[in-house]
């Protein structure tokens, strides 16, 4: 069999085709004049007057619609000589009747009906949106890397190199810089002249470049004029705290040491006064007694008048109690004038003197003071006013106590 062309296109086709692959051309007609349906289609009644034969399932038969399209959309194909006209024929005339034989009842019925079909294109089909590469997922939390700690890897056998001048850690004396802290090694573990050796303890104390020497990447802080005067005045302020410590440490230890210590009477060797009263001398105001007094004989507050106490050992004294009138009951305070204001003079055993002001309340008993004073040989009490004085009354002291420390807490 030989190959056929197309006499529209020129396309060669395959022996047996009856359309042009191209054009859609009919290539050839078959000799038996018109195609007609499959012998087992001989018995279905025909369709109604101007529709096409229907198929046994409901359906146009194919190849019947696609030979009708074809021969309608090729004008330069011709019908076969046997063929009736079907331009000629009207609309409303039923279909002529199909001779059973006319139409090949072979086994490739179903091919040829099907090569008969022309593929038409939609102009309005979208095309086909290709699939990425790739699909899209939605984006992740990245997992942050856990920090690589990296220290200084353990020395094969025992190191007895010379010592970093750094950090005191021997070296292998092949080596340059120390394995533990990276600082440059002097040659035979002798600091170099561009290193710092070992500096007394002054020096590293009071002396320059006493700070840590910034690492490599450290930016050192910047000092100002500012900084410099702050460091001035602290060390004036050091040095002046240190001078009043060397002064005044004694008495505060002194001091801390009254505080805590137990009280104890200390008894005068000597007992005199200014003037007195007979019958009430200066010592019946040491004696122990709240219902004898001491009274300078005159009348009104008895201004100046004084009594005088002295030791032939130098005694520290902490605190005085001293109770003023005739006695220390409160049914007598008006049987005398009060002493109001007292000053004591105090003699030191180096011969110095100083005084202290003492105020009383006009009320019955004792009244304690505070009397801190160490080293005393000599104390004097002058009046110098008075409570409730007149015409007719003297000032009198009942009692006068002094207290120093106690016999285990004596200097």
């Amino acid at each position: 069999m030989t190959t056929q062309e197309c006499g529209e296109c020129r396309t060669r086709a395959e022996p047996g085709q009856s359309f042009c692959d191209a054009c859609g051309a009919v290539l050839r007609w078959d000799p038996a004049g018109r195609r007609t349906s499959p012998p087992a289609a001989a018995n279905v009644p025909p369709a109604p007057s101007g529709l096409p034969e229907s198929h046994p399932s409901g359906a146009v038969p194919e190849h019947t619609v696609n030979r009708d399209r074809a021969v309608g959309t090729t004008g330069a194909s011709r019908p076969a000589p046997n063929a009736p006209d079907l331009a000629d024929t009207a609309p409303g005339t039923p279909p002529l009747p199909t001779p059973p034989d006319s139409f090949p009842s072979d086994g490739h019925t179903a091919d040829r009906a099907r090569s008969l079909v022309v593929p038409v294109t939609d102009p309005d089909a979208t095309p086909p949106v290709p699939l990425p590469a790739v699909a899209p997922v939605l984006p992740g939390r990245p997992d942050t890397d856990r920090p690589l700690v990296r220290a200084p890897g353990p020395q094969q056998g025992t190191v007895h190199g010379p010592p970093c001048p750094w950090c005191t850690t021997p070296n292998q004396p092949d080596r340059h810089f120390c394995h533990h802290c990276a600082m440059p090694l002097a040659e035979n573990g002798a600091p170099s002249p561009g290193q710092p050796g070992p500096r007394p303890w002054w020096r590293r104390l009071l002396g320059p470049g006493r700070h840590e020497t910034p690492w490599a990447g450290d930016r050192p802080r910047l000092r100002g004029a500012f900084d410099r005067i702050g460091t001035w005045i602290t060390a004036a302020l050091a040095v002046a705290l240190l001078i009043l410590g060397v002064l005044y440490v004694p008495d505060g230890i002194q001091a801390t040491r009254d505080h805590f210590a137990e009280r104890a009477p200390v008894v005068p060797d000597a007992i005199r006064a200014s003037r007195s009263y007979p019958g009430h001398g200066p010592k019946l105001a040491f004696d122990k007694l709240n219902n004898t007094w001491w009274g300078p004989g005159v009348s009104q507050s008895g201004q100046g008048e004084w009594i005088e106490v002295s030791f032939a050992h130098p005694a520290r004294l902490l605190d005085l109690i001293i109770t003023p009138g005739v006695s220390a009951r409160a049914d007598q305070l008006d049987k005398s004038a009060l002493p109001h204001r007292v000053k004591a003079t105090i003699t030191t055993k180096d011969g110095g003197t100083m005084t202290r002001e003492l105020t009383l309340d006009p009320g019955a008993g004792g009244q304690r003071r505070a009397f801190p004073v160490g080293e005393v040989t000599r104390v004097r009490f002058t009046i110098e006013s008075a409570h409730a004085a007149s015409a007719d009354k003297q000032v009198a002291i009942a009692e006068i106590e002094l207290f120093g420390r106690s016999g285990g807490d004596q200097s």
